[in-house]
């Protein structure tokens, strides 16, 4: 049996960034992953402003410059109109995630980390605080962290299920060939029912997918082959689905000393469904936590010190979800496709959204002013 003081289940943005804190506070730390890196992972590679910001702040280090690539201009469509082509806008990176996620681990086994990537867990026992993993080692821990992902198996042994069926997203997409260099960035609001469209171009290739409330789109394939539809690709390219967590956020993530990171949590914006920089982030405030607990010699208080870490991204998801009734809501989302044509501002506030200048409490601001009031009184049940 080997001790850990903390135990991270998951790597990826959100392991990896709780690994590499929990290590960097002097802790002992076990990454735990069933697969080795680099390993592939379904997700459209959107890498906001807030994202960067993120990284460089926890890892403290820049990006590695061959695993971004960073667009100026956008098209954005919402249910089969074009809404504006905007030039010259603030940066929008997208990245590959088995590059990105492998950076990550990189940093936590830098940091000191124990390298369990590549072996599964085969029993948790979270009342003893106990993880046996396929090959027969036991390891045992003073918090543990579940950052993996939408269907966590720490969350399904927290809960009895990962998430709520009639509020989880739910994603299908492709890797397409590489696009002309002056390609831009494409969203499609309305691509599927509560979700959007995306159309990424890469160094290489071109990420091409959709999303939405999986309870809201029966047949999500058909709603994918309509958008492929808009676009020349070539051949039969496979097409991969994972659920999302579209803003389906667990207010109280985890119990006592065990912790939810990430999409475990729900972390992920329920506009964009962008997803990474709430995993790093809340991967870092899990480990904070965890080390201020253990410091106190009070493990089972780690999550009460979590939440209130989480507390402003709680308070921008409120306003995400908020706004995503007027996006997406079928009252409503006329009205936000006149208010986003006509509105210089909304558009431009949602790019500063995009480029992680801005939060969406001012993104919210700006949508108040332009959309009459009895759409607002309906949104929030006023």
């Amino acid at each position: 049996m080997t001790h850990y003081d903390v135990i991270v289940i998951g790597g990826g943005p959100t392991g990896g960034a709780a690994a590499h804190v929990a290590a960097q506070s002097g802790l002992s730390v076990a990454l735990i992953d069933k697969h080795k890196f680099p390993r592939e992972k379904l997700c459209g590679g959107g890498f906001t402003g807030r994202s960067y910001r993120y990284y460089q702040e926890i890892f403290g280090a820049p990006i590695p410059e061959d695993i971004i690539i960073t667009k100026h201009n956008v098209e954005f469509h919402a249910h089969g109109q074009e809404l504006a082509r905007i030039d010259g806008i603030p940066p929008i990176h997208m990245t590959m995630r088995r590059d990105m996620d492998a950076a990550i681990v990189g940093h936590a086994l830098a940091s000191g980390a124990v390298d369990l990537t590549g072996a599964a867990v085969e029993t948790l026992d979270l009342d003893a605080r106990k993880v046996g993993l396929k090959g027969g080692q036991r390891l045992t821990y003073r918090v543990l962290i579940g950052a993996d992902g939408a269907n966590s198996l720490v969350a399904r042994t927290l809960y009895g299920e990962a998430f709520d069926h009639a509020r989880i997203g739910f994603g299908l997409e492709i890797q397409a060939p590489a696009p002309a260099s002056d390609a831009p960035v494409r969203i499609d609001f309305g691509a599927a029912e509560w979700g959007y469209g995306w159309n990424f171009p890469k160094a290489g290739s071109a990420t091409i997918g959709i999303g939405g409330v999986h309870g809201r789109n029966p047949d999500m394939k058909a709603a994918m082959q309509r958008y492929l539809a808009k676009f020349d690709v070539e051949g039969t390219p496979k097409v991969k689905g994972a659920f999302l967590p579209f803003g389906d956020v667990r207010r109280w993530p985890g119990r006592a000393e065990v912790l939810l990171a990430g999409d475990a949590a729900g972390l992920v914006d329920p506009i964009t469904g962008e997803g990474i920089a709430y995993a790093m982030k809340s991967g870092a405030l899990a480990a904070e936590a965890a080390a201020e607990a253990i410091a106190a010699n009070h493990p089972p208080r780690a999550l009460t010190l979590y939440r209130q870490k989480l507390r402003p991204i709680h308070g921008a998801m409120f306003h995400a979800r908020w706004i995503r009734q007027i996006i997406f809501g079928r009252p409503f989302r006329n009205t936000f496709v006149r208010a986003f044509r006509g509105s210089g501002t909304v558009r431009y506030q949602y790019l500063r959204l995009m480029a992680g200048e801005i939060e969406y409490p001012a993104l919210a601001w700006a949508t108040l002013k332009k959309v009459p009031s009895f759409v607002l009184r309906s949104a929030t049940g006023g």
